[in-house]
Parts: structure tokens; sequence; C-alpha cells
């Protein structure tokens, strides 16, 4: 694929879990996809796995936490590729399932840092470079979670940074207009990966009881990212929601 018709993919959280599924994905639809995450090892390992496939990919070391580690991301991108196609701003993490009086806020700040700052400065510089690069716009993903709309009992931080997420989503899908840059949403539940198996053997539901919940394979999370990725940039999908058919989200509570 030449220069001119090669696209660029970003992926952060692409080490392990919903993230390397998606980037492994963008990779067998033909896009260069630079995986980010904190631990190179494992984005390495993922860079293995894509170049058996015959795949294009730059792993980048990256704290989405940090504005300088974003800064030094996307200017590895930019010098590498010279633009930005698509990026998936998967990752996150989640806080202890306990009473809101017993979170040490160390643990709030870190969900917030991660789940909202992390998206703000991706998303900064991923509209920054889409706005400036010939010819002009992108797309931004956000991974969301069933969470942006109703809670889980005991998870307060991670409500809150889904519900902000969401926020995000729709104030960068209005002032990207001008530039075309398109922004959605995937909004997940109960996909099985590495990091959710533990829901396998039951999960506090709203009335304090433990459930087993139905769990959905994560490769329909992957198509759904992909479905996105390849729109052109004159249709969006602002908000899609992917989950286990019978989970309890409609009537939960």
């Amino acid at each position: 694929m030449s220069s001119e018709t090669r696209k660029i993919a970003l992926v952060t959280g692409a080490g392990s879990g919903i993230g390397r599924a998606v980037a492994l994905g963008l990779v067998n639809d033909g896009f260069t996809v630079v995986l980010a995450g904190r631990r190179l090892e494992a984005l390495e390992a993922v860079a293995v796995e894509a170049r058996a496939h015959g795949g294009e990919v730059l792993a980048v070391a990256t704290d989405v936490r940090d504005s300088a580690s974003v800064d030094a991301l996307f200017g590895a991108v930019e010098e590498a590729y010279g633009r930005l196609d698509v990026i998936f701003n998967n990752a996150g993490v989640n806080a202890p399932a306990v009473p809101v009086d017993e979170l040490d806020v160390a643990s709030w700040s870190n969900v917030i840092e991660t789940n909202v700052t992390g998206v703000f400065l991706c998303s900064r510089a991923a509209f920054g470079l889409m706005r400036r690069q010939q010819p002009q716009g992108g797309r931004i993903i956000n991974n969301g979670s069933i969470s942006a709309h109703t809670p889980r009992a005991f998870s307060v931080p991670y409500t809150a940074s889904k519900h902000a997420v969401l926020g995000i989503t729709k104030g960068l899908a209005l002032d990207g207009r001008e530039f075309n840059i398109a922004c959605s949403q995937i909004d997940i539940g109960n996909a099985l990966t590495d990091l959710s198996v533990r829901m396998t053997k039951g999960v506090r539901q709203a009335n304090g009881q433990i459930a087993v919940e139905p769990m959905v394979d994560v490769a329909h999370v992957v198509d759904a990212v992909r479905y996105i990725a390849g729109l052109p940039l004159s249709a969006n999908v602002l908000n899609m929601t992917v989950m286990a058919t019978n989970m309890p989200f409609v009537g939960r509570g």
C-alpha cells in the first residue's frame, strides 16, 4: 500500500484485552497501527503477532495520564507517518468496588486521570494533528461503557469517568464538524477478555446479590470498531452499544 493510500490508526491500551484485539483487527483491515500503552513489552508482543500476519505497526510506550508522554507519542506518529486517520481511545482503569466512603482518594484520582484526562489529552493531540494534516480530518473513537449511562453498585469513580467520556465524545463530535473530524463512542457490556474473566464468577447486582452475568465474545467489539473506523468521514456512528443480549442493563436497578 502506498503512503498516499495508507491509513494510520492509533490504539491506546493496546497491550492487552480489547485494545490488543482491536489493534489486530485494524491491522487485518490494512491499517498501519500505532500501539500505545504503558508496558512496552506487552506492546512488542502484540507487534510481533501483527507483523506475523503482514501488518505494519509501531509500538510506543505511553502514559496517557501524562501530557509530555502523550505529546511524545503524537510526535512519533507525525514523524513516522505524517498523519493520523483513526484513534481508538481505549486505555482505562477501574477502582475497587467498595462504598464510596471507603474509597481512597488515590484510587479516585487514578481513574479520573486515566479515563478522563487520558482521553482528553489523546483526543486533543489527535484533533490537532487531524486539523492541520492534508487532507484534513480523521476519526476519534472513544471506548465508553454501559456505565456512561447506568452505574453498577460501588462504582462512583468509574461511572463518573465514563459519563465524562460521553461528554467529551459529544463535544468533539460538535467541534470537529468544521474540520472534517468525526467522533464516535462505543459502549461495551460484558466483553470477555483476560481482564473481565473474573466477572464469569459473579457480579454484584443492584439488590446486593451476586449473580453470574452472560458475556459476549470480544470479536463482536472488534467488528464494531472496525465498522466505525471504515466509514467515510461523511457518515458517523455517534454512539453504539455492544453487549451480551441478556446482561442486566435495560432495567438495571
